[in-house]
């Protein structure tokens, strides 16, 4: 058995191809009698079957495009299958694919144009750059500087659900075409603008198109990643920026690191707004960053996207692969693993050696110390304390016997890096718990100065006793 799919096409434009393979059929289907492009065959005494039937009792398309594939491949007779437009879509030709494996029957397809191709015509509009899409599958994303040609918008629910879709691209008042086919098969065009789509009346059915121009940059209201890479491109261009043309990755470094810590302030605020408007500026960095490799022809943007995405399919087999997990504990355990394989790291000096130096101090102290504790080398809270304490004895003694700043340094340094081994011990974060007490401090502080001159007097030295009621005062 074979089965021939010749596309209807429009009733203006179907190939000659097309419809001596109809005319010819052993045994035709088509897909619908209630579109203008197959009005001619029921003027022309050829024997068919239709689909219309199915599109009434089937409860969804996976249903539907079964059992027209069911219903196509039937028996042994060399089949026809007419579709509206320029053919059938991806989900239905799957179908046919799978049943025509099944059954051994060979599968041929005849080219056409669709309605998007007469629409344009009739618009007056090239055909050649055009990017075609349904309005049932749209993309999730945009390309604003190529012309579209929307086809199927069938209904006016279909309408708005377009009209939102394009606005998180275009404004509101881009200037749009509406193609509508009357009952001859010939299009007629409508100039309106976009927030005004799905206000059209009798305007939407099968073969209805929506012709979308192109817009320049400076005319969207909303822009997706290709816009802020074309705007730094422009930045760091020939006529840009003197500025951003100067700029280096080490020129940028201090900027990356103010932006990241400026998000970080607006998430533990619960500032929305301000996290929106940080997580930009983090974006820019690393667009900017990008940028100038690209120039270098060092790496794109894409190079970034593309590392990251692969980073994280490889870190989460459990999600990507075969792989189960138990719960976090398991998944986080896999994710070192992986990284030290993915880095190449055969030791815990290795993976201390991968933590950078430029993080912030008692942060880089905290992974050192948690990378040697893989191995066993580590203290636990008594110890910790007990270093600590030990710490802080050898600087009294060293500052009593008159020692040098070189020497109070390297003692300094081991009261410090023992500190930390006791936030560990303890479950918290040294790097956050310190910036929590310096902003208890802060708070604290203000209301004994206000307080002291409120009542006219001098603030007192700092004692251990002050300090802490200063600190417990401020929680």
């Amino acid at each position: 058995m074979k089965l021939t799919i010749a596309p209807l096409s429009t009733p203006l434009s179907i190939t000659a191809a097309a419809q001596q393979a109809i005319i010819a059929a052993d045994r035709l289907f088509i897909q619908t009698e209630q579109h203008p492009s197959a009005y001619w065959l029921k003027d022309s005494g050829i024997e068919y079957g239709s689909m219309d039937d199915l599109y009434e009792s089937c409860y969804d398309f996976d249903e539907l495009n079964a059992a027209v594939a069911q219903r196509l491949l039937e028996g042994d007779t060399d089949t026809v299958y007419a579709p509206v437009g320029r053919g059938v879509g991806s989900a239905l030709l799957e179908a046919i694919r799978t049943r025509a494996d099944e059954t051994g029957a060979k599968l041929s397809i005849l080219s056409a144009s669709g309605y998007a191709e007469a629409a344009l015509c009739a618009a007056g509009q090239p055909t050649g750059s055009v990017r075609i899409l349904s309005a049932n599958e749209l993309p999730c994303r945009i390309d604003t500087s190529v012309p579209l040609c929307i086809e199927e918008v069938d209904t006016p629910i279909r309408a708005g659900e377009v009209k939102l879709a394009l606005g998180e691209y275009y404004p509101d008042e881009h200037g749009v075409t509406l193609a509508c086919m009357d009952g001859r098969g010939a299009y007629h065009c409508s100039d309106i603008k976009l927030y005004e789509l799905d206000r059209q009346r009798n305007s939407f059915f099968a073969a209805t198109v929506l012709i979308v121009p192109p817009a320049a940059l400076e005319q969207l209201d909303r822009h997706g990643m290709d816009s802020l890479v074309d705007v730094l491109k422009r930045l760091r261009g020939e006529n840009g920026c003197p500025w951003d043309r100067e700029q280096t990755h080490m020129s940028l470094r201090n900027t990356m690191i103010e932006e990241a810590y400026e998000a970080v302030d607006a998430i533990e605020r619960d500032d929305t707004d301000a996290l929106c408007e940080e997580l930009g500026d983090v974006l820019l960095q690393i667009v900017f960053h990008a940028q100038i490799e690209t120039e270098a022809s060092g790496f794109t943007i894409r190079d970034v996207t593309t590392g990251i995405v692969k980073k994280l399919m490889y870190r989460h087999p459990h999600v990507f692969s075969a792989l189960k997990v138990s719960g976090t504990e398991e998944v986080l355990k896999n994710w070192e693993e992986l990284k030290k394989k993915e880095k190449h790291i055969h030791s815990a000096t290795e993976a201390m050696q991968a933590v950078p130096q430029c993080f912030p101090s008692l942060m880089r102290a905290s992974k050192l110390q948690k990378r040697a504790a893989a191995t066993g080398f580590d203290m636990d809270a008594s110890a910790a304390l007990s270093a600590v304490s030990k710490a802080a004895e050898r600087i009294k003694a060293g500052y009593a016997n008159g020692a040098d700043g070189e020497a109070l340094y390297l003692l300094a340094e081991e009261l410090l890096f023992a500190a930390v081994y006791v936030m560990r011990a303890l479950g918290l974060d040294a790097e956050l718990t310190l910036r929590d007490a310096g902003s208890a401090f802060l708070d604290a502080f203000a209301k004994v100065e206000h307080e002291s001159r409120q009542n006219g007097t001098e603030l007192r030295p700092l004692t251990p006793e002050v300090l802490h009621a200063l600190l417990q005062r401020a929680k």
